[in-house]
């Protein structure tokens, strides 16, 4: 694998677009510095009047806009190379200058909420304060589990030890950890990385698929232990955040920044649970189309028309996701044109890289976007499921002030998501030839197991793992590890869930921001939604407008502009129903070709 300093600057990052040199992030570094230091002097100072509370927000956001931009600077650039000591010593200051703005503006929200609130909506009347309506007014929505200020300041301080077990994992994954090599087709050795995984795995031959599997969990079972201690250190911090600010559940607590229910929660398990059946159908359609006597959980990946030639070097992806987007109008299709050619888009793996893929918003500058492109259908679609978060950012910060323009995660999956949908719909209006159409309907049933039912088993191990802790039951390899094989054995009934299979929970980041991932599973179901209206309507300008909200609402109150309603449990069971019913268009096909 090659280093940072080995790749091609024609597919990597330009962080010039945030600061031209080192050495003016150390200036604006040194700048966020005394802005911090001045901040707590604005304590008992705004509710004095309406000029004083918008002085002090001024003066937060303005030191905040700042450090976001120092701070992002330098994750990305450790993002690129986990493993360079440069990299890792500017993450480190940048958190450490995160931490001494929490601690410098612990008295904000305290003081708020000591201050008469009537007099405090009063305030937030005057046009002048129109900008942080929504965002006092969720202060003022939290009176009840906020403490008071010096416990506030205490809490503030913990923000970087929170962070550590998040931290631990990814030097542990992404850095320490190296895996045993591949034997290919051809009786060669072959590297077997994170980055390249997904591919050995979707690999036509069975001995590889096993290989692959058995040699990368395995890899983390060693570790099993060290990984089990990692992860109930995130989830007892979870509750003891829960538990210090009165929620009933880390669950509550998660969902109560997007004013999100937890109803919200439990209806999509259920849901899902419901479409269990389907899901028990497509693994027997899989299992007959493979010609198998019985479906191993490493044979979920592989595409049942594995002859099918479909592979989408980067280029090919590029103009892909263009061609798809397209029924969201010119205006998109230009700003798709600068990420390609500005260097929005960090394409290849190296070693050190983080694994899998993300957007990062930055305000002021432009999104950037991080892969680790290998060539495959799925990677166009990740190309598109990213260029979807990241128009989202743009458009929300070209229309929003600093103070609105961070969307909540809740919102967050749907833009991606639509983007895939529609890469789905337009694949599927030009294809004729049978054989891959049902190989691009194999790669949108894919995206349903994927996406809703294995993000919904994700979200409800999240539950049954911080509920194991609240009731006193040790978190240990063995108890999360058999919690998580019983969750495998119910979402994929009619499949052999191997003995290592009970280990992946270890893999998976996104267990380190607790009740994350179900929105993967709301967002994909929103996205069909929306999808499906673009396509019947013609119009995007609900969606556009929905783009652009940012935080300027509550998720579920955004997600209304576009035509979805999540307190309704219509949008995922006809997420289901969409499921089945290209399930039956995908079995007739198998049959005619």
């Amino acid at each position: 694998m090659k280093t940072r300093n080995e790749m091609d600057p024609k597919f990597m990052w330009d962080f010039s677009h945030m600061f031209e040199t080192k050495e003016a992030w150390e200036s604006a570094y040194a700048e966020c510095e005394a802005d911090i230091a001045k901040l707590s002097a604005l304590a008992g100072t705004l509710c004095a009047s309406a000029e004083s509370l918008k002085a002090g927000l001024d003066a937060v956001y303005a030191a905040s806009k700042k450090m976001e931009l120092v701070y992002l600077y330098a994750m990305l650039h450790q993002s690129s190379d986990n493993g360079d000591p440069e990299y890792q010593a500017m993450q480190g200051r940048a958190i450490n200058l995160i931490v001494a703005m929490n601690t410098a503006i612990a008295f904000l929200e305290p003081e708020i909420l000591e201050c008469d609130e009537q007099t405090v909506r009063s305030y937030l009347e005057q046009p002048e304060l129109a900008v942080y309506r929504q965002t006092v007014g969720e202060i003022l929505r939290g009176r009840a589990h906020m403490l008071p200020k010096e416990q506030e300041m205490m809490l503030a301080m913990l923000s970087d030890v929170r962070g550590n077990a998040r931290n631990i994992f990814e030097m542990l994954q992404s850095v320490d950890m190296t895996f045993p090599p591949m034997i290919d087709e051809n009786g060669n050795e072959a590297p077997l990385t994170h980055g390249n995984f997904g591919v050995w795995r979707e690999s036509s031959n069975a001995r590889i698929r096993h290989e692959a599997f058995t040699k990368y969990f395995g890899e983390f079972k060693k570790y099993i232990n060290t990984f089990a201690s990692t992860y109930a250190a995130s989830v007892k911090t979870d509750t003891f955040y829960s538990n210090v600010r009165k929620f009933k559940t880390p669950c509550e607590a998660a969902l109560f920044g997007s004013n999100v229910p937890v109803e919200v929660y439990d209806s999509l398990i259920e849901a899902v649970h419901d479409g269990l059946g389907t899901m028990k159908k497509y693994l027997k359609v899989r299992k007959e189309a493979l010609g198998l006597d019985e479906l191993s959980t490493y044979d979920l990946y592989c595409p049942i028309l594995g002859d099918i030639d479909m592979k989408v070097d980067y280029e090919q992806g590029k103009e892909l996701v263009k061609k798809a987007t397209a029924p969201l109008g010119e205006g998109y299709a230009a700003l798709l044109d600068r990420a390609y050619s500005e260097n929005w888009i960090d394409v290849y793996e190296n070693k050190g890289k983080t694994t899998g893929a993300f957007s990062c918003g930055v305000f002021g500058v432009h999104p950037y976007v991080l892969l680790n492109y290998t060539n495959t259908l799925d990677d166009a679609f990740t190309l598109a499921h990213e260029l979807g978060h990241a128009m989202h950012s743009y458009y929300s910060s070209e229309a929003q002030d600093y103070v609105n323009h961070d969307y909540k995660i809740m919102v967050a999956e749907v833009a991606s998501t639509v983007n895939e949908v529609l890469m789905t719909k337009y694949l599927l209006s030009v294809e004729t030839d049978k054989k891959r159409r049902a190989y691009i309907l194999n790669n949108f049933l894919e995206s349903f197991r994927t996406t809703i039912f294995r993000q919904t088993l994700f979200a409800e191990f999240e539950r049954i793992a911080h509920d194991m802790y609240q009731a006193g039951t040790p978190l240990t390899a063995q108890t999360l590890s058999e919690a998580y094989q019983k969750l495998n054995e119910l979402y994929y009934e009619g499949a052999t869930v191997g003995e290592l299979h009970k280990y992946e929970w270890a893999i998976i980041p996104h267990f380190y921001n607790a009740f994350y991932v179900y929105q993967y599973a709301t967002g994909f179901s929103s996205a069909v939604a929306i999808a499906n209206h673009i396509y019947e309507t013609g119009d995007a300008s609900d969606y556009l407008a929905f783009l652009k909200t940012g935080g300027s609402d509550y998720p579920l109150e955004e997600l209304k502009i576009a035509g979805v309603d999540l307190t309704k449990p219509d949008t995922v069971k006809n997420a289901m129903k969409v499921f089945a019913e290209c399930l039956d268009e995908f079995e007739q096909l198998l049959k005619e070709i």
